[in-house]
């Protein structure tokens, strides 16, 4: 049976062999930090898109309370608006009640002063018819009696 041999290794090879080791930690380290790197990038970014994410949420919340403050407002100022309005027409309402109310006495007065004309009117024909008939009368007794004693 043969014993195997042991392998004589050169100088060369083994100077070979450690740059091949040295390189190799070397780019072992290289990829270690590049990765550590990459994770604080990462986080860094996270943190950033987390911060901005923040930022645009509160302008959203602060967007939306002003929103809702000028509905607030808007509602408010048509509720006013209404009531304005409300009260302008009543004032409206009142005062044109009280022209109708005028001039439904004007109109009366004006019908209660014709009514008393036109009492006031025949009265006046009567009491004329009368002394006309009065005096027809006289005058006829006159004739009467002129024609009589003639």
């Amino acid at each position: 049976m043969d014993t195997p041999q042991p392998a004589t290794v050169t100088q060369d090879e083994i100077h070979a062999w450690l740059t091949e080791i040295r390189d190799l930690k070397n780019t072992v380290t290289a990829l270690r930090n590049a990765l550590e790197q990459e994770l604080v990038d990462k986080k860094r970014s996270v943190q950033e898109a987390v911060a901005a994410g923040s930022t645009e949420i509160a302008q959203l919340k602060s967007t939306a309370a002003a929103l809702r403050e000028a509905l607030e407002q808007a509602r408010i100022d048509r509720d006013k608006a209404v009531q304005d309005a409300v009260v302008t027409a009543n004032h409206e309402i009142v005062q044109l009640r009280s022209a109708a109310t005028a001039l439904r006495d004007a109109l009366e007065s004006e019908r209660q002063d014709k009514e008393r004309s036109v009492q006031a009117a025949v009265r006046a024909a009567h009491d004329e018819i009368q002394q006309l008939k009065a005096t027809v009368s006289t005058l006829r007794d006159k004739l009467e009696a002129g024609r009589a004693g003639s």
